[in-house]
């Protein structure tokens, strides 16, 4: 599988999830106490179960991305960028309102993950200019690293500190896919039913595809958006 197909499939799989997540829920009985039809309480746990496919995925494509980026600054930015213009959207599709302090959407996750890649790569980089002598500016990269992770459970990002730790997890072990696939399960395990992410990146075949850079950034706010509108519809 290309980068591209594996994407594809990581949004399909998304927007299943906060299908059920934003619109879905609404029919059943976790929302009111007593569900809208029969069948709705299972069509929802299988949508989010399906769910569970996507942000694997994804955090595996910021590590690779993160080495074939022409500027990892840039980079960030639109990572950072995209995490903000996110999460009134994210707020209005999950919590009725226009800024929840709950959660946070999984932009920011990717972001606090892909700092926490770029200080490690950074300190490996300077223990090597180095010859393996501790130097100061190399534990200012690990204290970032360490950071990172926190800034994401204190911020209440979606899969906060498991996320950031399955990108590190993803970069260490690059070189070795289905050890780096198991170790990520194994970080993952709260979200068990996220597996079938791990068996589809063993098919990777490491070019690109053909696909729109920014189509994946514009279709999360699009697509929450758009939820949101259909939610504040079905509840007026």
């Amino acid at each position: 599988m290309n980068g591209a197909l594996l994407k594809k499939i990581a949004v399909l799989t998304m927007l299943v999830d906060h299908i059920g997540a934003a619109f879905f829920i609404i029919f059943t009985s976790s929302y009111d106490g007593s569900a809208a039809f029969p069948g709705a309480d299972i069509i929802y746990q299988i949508m989010r179960i399906i769910g569970r496919t996507a942000f694997p995925v994804f955090c595996f494509f910021i590590v690779e991305g993160f080495f074939k980026t022409r500027s990892r600054k840039r980079y960030l930015g639109r990572l950072a960028v995209f995490a903000l213009i996110s999460e009134i959207p994210f707020d209005l599709a999950f919590y009725d309102r226009v800024w929840n302090m709950t959660s946070q959407n999984v932009f920011f996750t990717l972001f606090f993950g892909l700092l926490a890649l770029t200080a490690l790569h950074a300190g490996k980089q300077v223990l090597r200019a180095r010859k393996g002598r501790w130097r100061i500016n190399t534990a200012g990269f690990v204290f970032l690293m360490m950071l990172c992770p926190a800034a994401a459970y204190f911020c209440r990002t979606d899969y906060n500190v498991s996320g950031v730790l399955l990108i590190l997890i993803l970069y260490e072990l690059r070189e070795q896919r289905f050890l780096a696939c198991l170790c990520g399960y194994l970080c993952m395990l709260h979200e068990s039913w996220c597996f079938p992410a791990f068996v589809l990146l063993n098919f990777y075949d490491g070019s690109r595809g053909k696909s729109s850079k920014y189509f994946y950034y514009v279709f999360y706010p699009v697509h929450l958006l758009c939820l949101a509108m259909l939610r504040m519809i079905c509840l007026s």
